[in-house]
């Protein structure tokens, strides 16, 4: 099994809740329901604290380090994935409304969720804490450890984290592809799943362009700034591009980085510095999948997706991004939080955000890698006469 990807597996889970959901009896399809029920729990259980887990030490560790040059790393990487998302906001705003104008839920029903199954029985499985407390308390803590010299405290909330993570890859990701299967197969059961068929592949085309266009802008800007050909910067990173396709993990594809990086003409010392801070900390091609994806949801259920709602969830994003795990699937469990309480979504629309983003979540890691190569060829032009 650890051999069959996530991916296939995510694939195959959709199938098989198609044919479940359109052949099987109510009472086969309620167990998969009431699977969902209490994973679904479980999850909103666990989500303060994957916020707690990664949102804390990851602003405590990326508080310290080399001043001013990691500020000028850490800024652009930031305007990198805000622009991100916003090339995918005013991408979807302007083309949802006719690549998706027979994909509403809204039309079709009142409450989209008056047709699906109720589980057998429902388990409470009460949260700590609501997210926005989770994410004030993540803040607080980060900041603060970045301030004090104090060690404790960091150490502590790495351990935390690093069980957290265990959560994450052996008990979550793994039944993830269960959970997908019971919602496809309750959507179909309920009369949707052509609508939601018909939107994952839409989208999916998008997300892909929206990838390269915006490696287009990272390295045209870059090049410009260095007087460097964008095309053959492009080209020279493609290693790692492709590297991350194969590995869905930023982390795992930083050896591959930091070589073509190093080929691309990026001094070794900022190469060596900027790579695995920017793995970290750089997650513009998972940013565009989560705002089209979620935009893609707000759209068929007849929500509001203005700029005015979307660009704070945007901004936000951009910071929550610093504690995406290092999972397949890790970025979006980190915006979970952000998506129920700056977008309202509910528990049914979540469940879809995973499996729209999980879809495709390589092709998003492969546009994270390939884009930090820009951003430290930028950051190597802005500081070399410090160096």
């Amino acid at each position: 099994m650890r051999k069959f990807g996530l991916l296939p597996r995510i694939i195959l889970a959709i199938l098989l809740g198609v044919a479940i959901g359109t052949f099987a009896p109510e009472w086969f399809v309620r167990i998969f329901v009431t699977f969902n029920e209490i994973f679904g729990n479980f999850l909103g259980f666990a989500i303060p604290l994957i916020i707690i887990a990664f949102i804390a030490p990851g602003i405590g560790e990326i508080g310290k380090g080399a001043g001013k040059f990691l500020g000028l790393t850490a800024s652009i990487a930031y305007i990198s994935t805000i622009a991100a998302g916003a090339l995918a906001y005013f991408a979807a705003s302007s083309l949802y409304p006719s690549l998706l104008k027979n994909a509403s839920l809204s039309g079709a029903m009142e409450n989209p969720e008056e047709s699906l199954l109720k589980p057998f029985l429902e388990l409470e499985i009460p949260a700590p804490f609501e997210v926005m407390t989770a994410l004030i308390i993540a803040f607080t803590l980060g900041l603060g450890m970045s301030a004090i010299k104090g060690e404790a405290l960091k150490t502590a909330m790495i351990e935390f984290r690093s069980i957290i993570e265990l959560v994450i890859s052996k008990v979550i990701i793994p039944l993830l592809p269960i959970h997908i299967l019971g919602i496809f197969a309750n959507m179909t059961y309920g009369g949707q799943v052509q609508t939601i068929i018909s939107v994952f592949a839409k989208v999916f085309v998008l997300i892909i362009l929206l990838h390269f266009t915006m490696l287009l802008l990272q390295y045209s800007a870059s090049g410009a700034l260095s007087k460097k050909n964008p095309f053959a910067m492009l080209k020279s990173m493609m290693a790692a591009y492709f590297t991350a396709l194969g590995t869905q993990s930023s982390a795992s594809t930083i050896p591959v980085t930091l070589q073509r990086t190093k080929n691309m003409g990026v001094r070794e010392k900022t190469a060596d510095f900027t790579v695995p801070l920017l793995a970290n900390i750089h997650l513009s091609g998972s940013t565009i999948t989560i705002v089209s994806c979620a935009m893609a949801i707000m759209f068929i259920n007849g929500m509001d997706y203005s700029f005015i709602i979307v660009l704070p969830f945007i901004m936000m994003l951009g910071v929550t991004m610093i504690a995406a795990p290092g999972v397949p699937g890790g970025a979006v469990m980190a915006a979970i939080g952000l998506l129920q309480t700056m977008l309202d979504f509910d528990s049914t629309m979540v469940s879809l955000m995973i499996a729209l983003y999980l879809a495709q979540d390589s092709f998003g890691t492969a546009c994270n890698v390939t884009g930090d190569g820009a951003i430290a060829n930028a950051v190597d032009k802005l500081t070399q006469p410090k160096l």
